[in-house]
């Protein structure tokens, strides 16, 4: 993505796992304010590290100053294993914080299947590691049971979604969303990929994660 790209073999439940680590831009060399992971979409609908919108998502992530880590699911580029319908992925992506971010604040994020994900792993840390940020993009709750946001956390969680989105129905999401009073934004017109609008949702998660409450 930059010059400060690092290519990573990391060590997952069932062989090893590739991944990509995006060092944080920050002002005069100050240090970077967490370690952020991105989760991609369905592994089996050509859903990878490289997505467009995972790629916007770390570059909103390493622009406001958190060093970002993306990773590939298992059975996808290098990563070994077969696709685990959830389960598995829950694993390669637990196993990816406690290697590159094993102590420290976190930020946890992911695009479509890579939401469905990211919601169990923060369901899962939220009582032990300290969760900064929470960012989940087009998340499939018509496809996949996505866990509920631990309240304490509402604030500092930016959920986003396409009013147009025809792979996951907004509704599915504000249903989703609405038992826990969970705020949805909503870009007018946008589809699953916001093709023509990525800088809108670059600029969307950066004023989030800038204006964010501190833990």
């Amino acid at each position: 993505m930059n010059a400060q790209t690092e290519r990573l073999t990391l060590t997952g439940p069932v062989g090893s796992i590739e991944a990509l680590r995006d060092w944080a831009v920050t002002a005069d060399g100050a240090p970077a304010r967490g370690i952020a992971i991105v989760a991609h979409p369905h592994p089996l609908f050509g859903g990878t590290m490289d997505n467009k919108v995972v790629q916007t998502l770390a570059r909103a992530f390493v622009q406001s100053g958190w060093t970002t880590v993306r990773f590939n699911f298992r059975g996808v580029g290098a990563t070994e294993g077969v696709h685990d319908n959830g389960q598995g992925e829950l694993q390669d992506l637990l196993a990816v914080i406690e290697q590159v971010a094993p102590e420290g604040p976190i930020a946890l994020s992911g695009f479509s299947f890579g939401s469905f994900v990211t919601s169990h792993a923060v369901a899962q840390l939220a009582t032990t590691r300290t969760i900064e940020q929470v960012v989940l993009v087009g998340t499939a709750a018509s496809r996949f049971t996505v866990a509920p946001i631990p309240a304490e956390l509402h604030e500092r969680t930016l959920v986003v979604h396409g009013e147009a989105d025809d792979t996951v129905a907004l509704s599915s999401v504000m249903d989703w969303a609405r038992p826990q009073i969970l705020p949805v934004t909503v870009v007018p017109g946008g589809g699953h990929f916001f093709h023509g609008q990525l800088p809108l949702l670059k600029g969307l998660v950066m004023r989030h994660l800038r204006s964010a409450p501190a833990v």
